[in-house]
Order: C-alpha cells, then structure tokens, then sequence
C-alpha cells in the first residue's frame, strides 16, 4: 500500500530536516521490529516525501528550493552513515533510495556528489550482485519529471563499482546490464534538449564503466575473459555510435579507440564486419533474443571506428589500426570490398550523425573503388553480399537526393557508379533493376534509368566488338552480353510510364522520370531497329501495341491537357509546370512516329 505523496509546504529548512529525520525513524523502527506491512508503508512515505523536494528543486518552484534539496540528502547521507545502522535497514532501503537519490543528480553539482555517494555506500554495504538488478531497474525507469542525462550518472557509476566488486559469473551478470546502458543512453544521446556540459558528465561515466569492464577483464581466466572481452568490444561500439551522433567528441572517442586493441579487434575486421560477428557469436551464440539487444549501434560503431581513423590520425594510432594497410587491402580484395561497402550502408542510412561523417564515408568510399578494379578478381561471386550492397547503393541515393552540399552529391553519385561498376554484371542488372522499383525520388528514377541506358550502351558496344574480331565465338559470347538488352526492359519502362496505380504517371510531379524512361523506349527501339534485332521484345507486335495505346497515347493526352489548361496562366506554378512538360512533349512525339514506324513495317 502506497502513502500518498508529501508536499513540501513551504515551511523552513529546520522543519523540513525535522520531517525527514523523523520518516527516517519511523523506517528504521518499522524495519527493525520486523513490521513488513508497516515497513513498506514508512519507506514509501520516505520515496515520496524526497521524490517531492526533488520535483521541487529541479522545477525551482519555492525560494530555496536546491539549498534545501542539498541538506535534505546531505541528511540521507548521514543516515546511512551512522555506525548505528543495521544491515537489515540497509537492505531494504536500498530497492528504492538509490533511485530517488538519483533524482537530485540534475539539481546541482553538489547534490551529483552525494548522490554519487549514497549509491556507492549502498554498494559498499550489500551484495554487489544484489545491487546490479537494482541500479539496472532504476536505469531502465527514470522519471519523466527529472532530467535524464544527469538522472543516470549515479546509477552508471555505481554499475562500475558494482562490476570492479563483483566476486563470480562476471560475464554474465555484466551481459545483463550492458543493454540496458546502451538503450538509456541511445534515448539520451538522440535527444537535442541537454546541454553539453550535461552529455559530457553522461559520457565520462559511460567511458569510466567500459574501462571498469576492461579492469574485471584481467583478473578473469582464459574462458570467461574471451567472453568479457567480446562483450567489451560489443559495448565499447555501441558507445563509439552513441558518441559520434551526439556531438563528435574526439577526447570520448580516443578513450574507447585504446579499448578496442584489447578487445582483439582489427581496423580491417571492423570495416568488413568480421570482427562483430566473431565477438557477437562469443557472447551471443544462437540466442535471438540476445542478438536483438545487441546488435543496436554494433555495426554503426564498428563502420564509424575506421572512419574516425581517417580523420583523425590519432585514434588510428588509439585504436592500433594501420590505415593505410586496410584502404590497400580493400582496393586489392574484391570480397572485403564489398563486405565494406555492406558496413558503410550503417553510416549513409543514419538519419541521427552529422553530414561530416558521411562526407568522410563516401569519401573512403572514393579511395577504396578507386583504380582499376573492374579486372580484380573478375569471378568472386556477390551473391552472398547483394543485399548489402543494395541497402548500401539504396542509402548512397538518399545522399545524392537529401545533401545540402553540391561536392557530397557529386562525390556520393560518383561512389554509386563505382560501386555498380565493381559488381558482376548479372547482379548488377538485378540491383539497378530494384534501385530504381523502390525509390520514391523522381528525380533519382531518371538518373538510375540514364545509369541503365549507359549499361544498354556498353553492352552493345560489346557485342558489336565481339561480332567484328571473334565472328566463330560470337554467338556464345553475344549471349553472355546481353543481360541488359531483355524483356525486362519492358517492365522498367512500364513502372514509369504506366504505375501500378493503373493509369498515367502524376505529372509535374514525376517529370524528370517520365522524360528518362521516353529516352530509355526510344533509345533501345531506335537501337533494335538499327541492327535489326529483338532482344528485348520491343518490337513485337503486340508489344509495340501495348506501348502504343496503354503507355504513350494515355500520356500525350495527359501531357497535352495539362498544357492546355497552364498555357495563358501566368503564375509562376503554371510557367514552372509547362516548362517541365516541354521536353516530354517533344519526346513522347518522337517516340510515337517511331512506334508507328515500326507497326508499319510489321504490318
């Protein structure tokens, strides 16, 4: 049974020390008589009487308010100092006094001192394996009312302590409290309310607690240490993550980088991933459940380790990774390329880091596909990295379309084509294929699709030149360069010109992709006219009817109804609009002789 909360009444700070002592008693007596029912009434009237001068102080309703929050705690201090107190009393106040002192962390530098305090008495008196679960819980509830960055400190520190005094099953009990760290600070980390000085107090606990891990870590044997030291590593990401997205901190940053030696983590392992999975599988194993609680941040962190060494030289030297030996490797290995450009898709996808970190990722990106690697390894096979590699191309889009700066849309475009350059042809074709189906951007429909006729465009070259020099082995070999001249053409020019929605695209809106799929038809028509082929279908009857009267009639109308409707409107909106429309209008027309043309010659 609760007691209903406290308020502090505006009577003096003598009066209010008065309350408090004498709720103090009252648990004290209520605890010692062995009173259960008593005891748990005195100790929720003790919560409540704190959790109001705390709520008091923060919100600074009532003159004096923090002066009298420092001596109210000041006075639970005492209390818990007196040789007097038994451990009974110890005990059970320690389920919820290190939560509520926590609450006056936010009201001054003084009352984070005690606080501090209280929570470190409190792991000095109990079990430290008692203590973890309850620190956890209280990380995991903090009070809408207080602020959080400063609510966590104590209770981070006092989980440090709790680790460096824990006596056996060190991996597991710290597995526990790990998450539950990482997802208070994500919520913290990722809001804009705190101040800096109040993120760097939050973050020098955090970097304090991973190198109280590291300290466990070496007075453990050979099995559990390898555990540990993994679950360090996971932990030790995670955090790098947090840092980088919250305000780029390069003093937090080089702490963790010397951590990750230890963690027996390489630069090159990181940026492919092989180093997470190795620690992941270490502390893991096949529990999902586990893996859910883990993997937020991992692969984030573990992509943002190398890009912070290239920035700045002396994490590269923290953290013991040669720089210039992994970007050589991976302009050398086609495979842990790929694995690399699978890591960074973390980075291009964060919607919280700062755009300088994804500037310094395509910019690694630039280097690393830089060269001749099309003839490197020719036959590795991408199949296992294609989605990867997609939701890598997918994210890299995202940056071309949404950057503020002109040479990060511009280098990020030139990654794209790199990255489409450096996989096999028939996977290739599948991705550009998916790119262009799942984006939403008109603008970037129409340079995949330009992207796909410049794919057409060297296919045919290929061939012509296969045909001329080796006339004997042409037939094969034109069979192996024609994955881009298909069928599916039609599909792709189909989902531009003729949406799912059933009817013709919604013009101005979709311009740009409009007039890129009208090239695309007339390029590959134009193409299979010229050498008298079919390769994609387009030529077909029936497919140059289908074009004919359910893509390009339905959009001359379209086209011309809009122009009609915009052509003596002055508005800035109606000039925008026609001049939009204009280069469609001239090509739709082409298009259109062009598939006449060719129904004549069939008929």
């Amino acid at each position: 049974m609760s007691a209903e909360k406290t308020p502090i009444d505006g009577s003096s700070s003598a009066n209010t020390l008065l309350q408090l002592h004498q709720l103090l008693t009252s648990c004290s007596k209520s605890i010692s008589g062995g009173n259960f029912s008593q005891s748990q009434t005195s100790v929720s009237e003790l919560i409540n009487f704190l959790d109001s001068v705390s709520d008091a102080s923060i919100s600074e309703l009532e003159p004096g308010a923090k002066e009298n929050a420092f001596k109210i705690l000041s006075g639970i201090y005492e209390f818990l100092c007196s040789p007097s107190l038994n451990q009974e009393n110890i005990d059970a106040l320690s389920f919820e006094l290190p939560k509520s002192a926590s609450k006056f962390a936010g009201v001054s530098p003084q009352c984070l001192e005690i606080s501090d305090n209280i929570i470190h008495r409190f792991i000095e008196k109990c079990s430290p394996r008692d203590m973890l679960p309850i620190l956890c819980e209280a990380l995991d509830s903090p009070n809408k009312t207080v602020q959080a960055a400063t609510y966590v400190c104590p209770l981070i520190s006092g989980l440090s302590d709790v680790f460096i005094s824990l006596q056996r099953r060190h991996f597991e009990q710290i597995k526990v409290a790990v998450p539950v760290v990482v997802k208070v600070v994500k919520a913290i980390s990722t809001e804009s309310d705190y101040e800096d000085t109040e993120l760097e107090t939050l973050f020098e606990r955090i970097v304090v607690n991973a190198h109280s891990i590291r300290t466990v870590c070496r007075k453990l044997e050979d099995g559990e240490n390898e555990k540990l030291r993994a679950l360090l590593g996971l932990y030790v990401l995670q955090i790098l993550a947090l840092v980088s997205v919250s305000r780029n901190y390069l003093h937090f940053a080089l702490r963790l980088a010397s951590i990750l030696p230890y963690s027996g983590i390489s630069g090159l392992g990181l940026i492919t991933g092989y180093s997470v999975d190795t620690m992941s599988h270490i502390v893991i194993g096949e529990d999902e459940e586990d893996c859910l609680s883990f993997s937020s941040h991992v692969y984030l962190g573990a992509s943002l380790s190398v890009v912070w060494a290239q920035k700045h030289d002396e994490f590269a030297q923290a953290a013991k990774f040669d720089f210039g030996a992994i970007k050589t490797e991976l302009q050398n290995n086609r495979t842990k390329r790929w694995q690399a450009v699978g890591m960074l898709k973390h980075i291009f996808a964060s919607i919280d880091l700062p755009w300088e970190f994804k500037r310094y990722t395509v910019d690694f990106l630039l280097y690393i596909t830089s060269g001749d690697i099309s003839n490197k390894l020719e036959h590795n096979d991408c199949s296992l990295y294609m989605t990867s590699l997609f939701s890598s191309l997918q994210a890299l889009t995202m940056i071309i379309i949404y950057a503020s700066d002109t040479v990060l849309r511009k280098n990020a475009f030139e990654a794209l084509k790199r990255v489409l350059g450096d996989i096999p042809n028939s996977q290739r074709f599948d991705i550009l294929k998916a790119l262009i189906k799942n984006s939403d951007s008109s603008s970037m429909v129409a340079i995949l699709l330009d992207l796909f006729r410049g794919e057409m465009h060297r296919e045919r070259i290929l061939r012509t030149s296969l045909q001329k020099n080796e006339a004997l082995e042409a037939d094969s070999k034109t069979c192996q360069s024609t994955l881009f001249w298909s069928t599916s053409i039609l599909e792709l020019v189909e989902s531009v010109l003729r949406p799912d929605t059933g009817g013709p695209p919604i013009l101005p809106d979709n311009s740009d992709a409009v007039l890129s799929a009208l090239n695309l038809y007339r390029f590959v028509l134009m193409t299979e006219a010229a050498g008298k082929t079919n390769y994609t279908g387009l030529r077909s009857k029936n497919n140059l009817q289908k074009a004919y009267n359910e893509w390009l009639l339905p959009l001359r109308m379209l086209v011309g109804g809009i122009a009609a409707a915009n052509k003596n409107d002055i508005d800035q909106h109606a000039v925008d609009t026609v001049c939009a429309l204009n280069p469609i209008e001239l090509v739709l027309y082409r298009c259109i002789e062009l598939v006449e043309e060719n129904l004549k010659h069939l008929a």
